[in-house]
């Protein structure tokens, strides 16, 4: 196992320490005489695990590490990531849940989206507006984290969710017409040139099975012609 892919497999493993810090509310830590409440532990845990969402595909661009487990991995670390931290903001009533479900929806969508085209032989590319939403997400979360401890920013905090929910919303309909666009038409063709494949097959059967006939009542006929020739003769 590479360092991109070790990166990648430790942001997973960051998610269930990130819920937990988020959810237990009476967790603190002190460290060098200083408090560390959950809400900044949480912090610095997504900070962290976003940072080797960074580190990983810059290391394994840059090593030439690039690898089939880490291109699969890669979007599943991030999904639960967001998801998770997300989802426990819910929980402690610092976002509301319906721009939660469009976002975390939009993930699942994507990913349906994306192994249908995967099926198909075509992968979908990570747009532009994607990374946008990526980083929009990362902010996003981190001021509503600040926000539980420091309601004064509660405000800004949630009108940043709406900039997330934006960017989900279009970004998801870019996807949605990338798939649209290549993997149906793709599809369509696909399943033209078989009903065409079928059509040959059904008549080049059915000729076979005329040809069969018609010799036979050619050679039937034959002996009779040549046996009323000889009586004549």
């Amino acid at each position: 196992m590479n360092l991109p892919n070790a990166l990648t497999i430790a942001r997973i493993f960051f998610v269930p320490l990130l819920v937990a810090a988020l959810v237990e509310q009476n967790v603190s830590v002190r460290l060098f005489g200083v408090t560390v409440t959950n809400e900044w532990l949480a912090l610095a845990i997504f900070w962290i695990a976003a940072a080797t969402d960074l580190l990983d595909g810059y290391l394994a661009r840059r090593w030439g590490q690039v690898t089939t487990i880490g291109t699969l991995l890669d979007p599943i670390a991030d999904k639960l990531l967001i998801s998770s931290a997300l989802i426990s903001l819910v929980q402690v009533n610092a976002v509301p849940g319906w721009m939660v479900i469009l976002v975390v929806g939009r993930e699942f969508a994507i990913s349906g989206l994306r192994s249908i085209a995967a099926a198909e032989g075509y992968t979908i590319r990570a747009s532009d507006l994607g990374k946008t939403k990526m980083v929009a997400q990362v902010t996003a979360i981190s001021f509503l984290l600040v926000s539980i401890r420091h309601p004064e920013i509660a405000t800004l905090a949630y009108w940043m969710m709406w900039v997330v929910v934006l960017f989900a919303v279009l970004s998801a309909i870019g996807y949605f017409r990338k798939f649209w666009r290549k993997v149906d038409i793709r599809i369509k063709t696909r399943r033209r040139r078989e009903l065409l494949r079928n059509e040959r097959r059904r008549k080049l059967s059915a000729m076979s099975q005329r040809r069969p006939a018609s010799s036979g009542g050619a050679a039937v006929e034959s002996p009779g012609v040549g046996g009323g020739l000889g009586n004549v003769r």
